[in-house]
């Protein structure tokens, strides 16, 4: 008989080409011929396709190539259109917000931010018709939506960070530059200029749930590849009829930490991980320069960092010390 693998399957399923369970009366169809493709079988599904579109896929993709060919247009302008640099250059390349001196102007001239806005505009309705279309074909299928609301939870965070904080600063200077370095570059200032994020208490609450959603999905998924050859892949049978598989997998966590989850709360732990995690780092953000100018100076009032010793006499001191901002 043959032997089934986890990672690698060597036995791969090549039934008829399935275009899946009828959609409700709004579905327009399905767009493209199935086919299999023997690589993708290697890790998953050998089936590709058919592929739903709809109003709001298509709009979604239409309206984020837009954002992206700004982006990328303006890119190749800052490089005097050759493309030998913009590929040398491509890390280093970016779109920045309009500067400080522009406040939140509506419509800022293109060369002064103007075009990062549109980019900007056109990427966040893109996001968020995506985000339509993910809710829509869920309730289609009958699941339930958690997946969408998952997705709202890092579109939070998009927003956070790229229109509600500048628009209660009043600057759209405080928004994320596009490109990679000049974003790595933003985090890196952003930090400075609030006194040290990480002694944002809402960051450190994302950051146990950034690792700790990790740790979850790793030990769930390790858990289920061990017990698989048992069918403990088939988790949504395992639920209602726990079966060897599942017996395994609750002894194994038993054994090594006294307490296990079951095949369906395993599920929520980690979603709920993962979610807070971009909900919480928002709202760090949307405190940040808002409510807390300095975050190394709430701490040291509220008991939670240490002052530095002042080793170098020559350092003068931080006005802010003696003058209360932050507090």
């Amino acid at each position: 008989m043959a032997e089934y693998q986890n990672i690698f399957n060597r036995v791969q399923v090549r039934g008829p080409v399935y275009a899946g369970v009828p959609a409700d009366a709004s579905a327009t169809g399905r767009a493209g011929q199935p086919t299999m493709s023997y690589w993708l079988g290697k890790i998953g599904d050998a089936q590709v396709g058919p592929i739903y579109l709809g109003l709001t896929g298509i709009a979604s993709i239409f309206f984020g190539f837009l954002a992206f060919e700004i982006v990328g247009l303006n890119m190749m302008a800052s490089v005097n259109w050759s493309p030998v640099e913009f590929v040398r250059q491509l890390p280093w390349l970016g779109l920045e917000p309009p500067p400080q001196e522009m406040g939140f102007c509506v419509l800022c001239p293109l060369d002064k931010g103007g075009w990062w806005q549109m980019a900007g505009f056109f990427m966040t309705t893109s996001v968020l018709l995506w985000w339509v279309r993910t809710y829509r074909r869920a309730t289609a299928l009958g699941m339930g939506t958690h997946v969408a609301w998952a997705f709202a939870a890092a579109i939070w965070l998009m927003l956070v960070i790229g229109f509600i904080r500048p628009l209660l600063l009043g600057s759209w200077s405080e928004a994320v530059p596009f490109g990679i370095f000049p974003h790595l570059d933003w985090t890196a200032a952003f930090s400075i200029r609030y006194g040290n994020l990480y002694y944002n208490p809402f960051h450190m609450l994302s950051i146990v749930f950034l690792y700790g959603a990790t740790l979850l999905f790793a030990m769930h998924g390790a858990t289920i590849l061990a017990v698989s050859r048992y069918g403990g892949d088939r988790e949504a049978e395992q639920v209602v009829d726990r079966g060897t598989a599942a017996e395994r997998a609750a002894l194994f966590w038993r054994w090594t930490m006294g307490f296990n989850a079951t095949m369906e709360s395993i599920h929520r732990w980690a979603w709920w991980f993962a979610v807070l995690c971009p909900i919480t780092g928002g709202i760090g953000m949307l405190l940040t320069g808002t409510v807390v100018d300095n975050w190394y100076l709430w701490g040291i009032n509220h008991g939670l960092v240490p002052a530095y010793p002042d080793v170098f006499n020559s350092v003068p001191v931080d006005p802010a010390l003696t003058t209360g901002v932050g507090q």
